[in-house]
């Protein structure tokens, strides 16, 4: 997540849609104030100043709109140009489950996908509560329990959907891939039965930003 006063800007950062790419390259020209919280080099070497901030919910990379209450008033994030990055949750899926893999931090979702093949990852109820859970709205929703984003850039279309940001500040940035995985194309991966469990769990963001596997 990245909080800019100067320039009047909140991003969030959704896991595993290409968030990193995207808070490096703002933060390549982020300003003295702006707080970075997360774990790219410019973010890591501000961490001292998230020391004493207090909020409503945790100060991570993947903060919600509705975790930084405190830190930043309703009015400041009801006037703040707020915007995050969203993806293709049948790829994101694949992206999630090879990223878990590499992991070696004690977390029920890396034991269960170091544990299984992919498809048995999908099949698991606490992966399909997990992705029912936050669809992207649920990143952009403040403490007041209303939305407030106002653009979504798809991955896939970052060059075409990042427009009206690269308006907003201004100034337009190159965003070099960050964090890939070693992986064939998403769609080796499914069976008919793994393409409609995300097709029914990720059902609102699927409609919503029109995406198909």
């Amino acid at each position: 997540m990245i909080i800019s006063p100067g320039r009047n800007y909140i991003f969030v950062h959704i896991p595993k849609t290409g968030g990193t790419a995207l808070a490096m390259a703002l933060e390549a020209r982020a300003q003295a104030e702006d707080i970075l919280i997360g774990d790219t080099p410019k973010a890591r070497r501000r961490r001292a100043r998230l020391k004493g901030l207090q909020a409503r919910g945790r100060l991570w990379k993947h903060s919600t709109l509705s975790d930084i209450d405190g830190l930043v008033s309703a009015e400041r994030v009801a006037a703040a140009f707020t915007f995050t990055l969203v993806r293709n949750p049948w790829d994101r899926m694949v992206s999630y489950y090879h990223w878990l893999r590499g992991q070696d931090f004690d977390h029920p979702a890396v034991h269960l996908a170091k544990d299984r093949d992919f498809i048995g990852f999908l099949a698991a109820p606490e992966t399909q509560a997990a992705l029912r859970a936050t669809p992207a709205r649920h990143y952009m929703t403040a403490a007041d329990g209303r939305e407030y984003c106002r653009l979504f850039i798809r991955l896939e279309h970052l060059e075409e959907d990042a427009a009206p940001l690269w308006a907003r500040l201004g100034f337009t940035l190159e965003v070099a891939p960050a964090n890939r995985s070693e992986r064939g194309p998403y769609a080796e991966y499914y069976d008919a039965r793994a393409v409609q469990i995300v097709a029914d769990c990720a059902a609102e963001d699927i409609a919503r930003f029109g995406y198909r596997f």
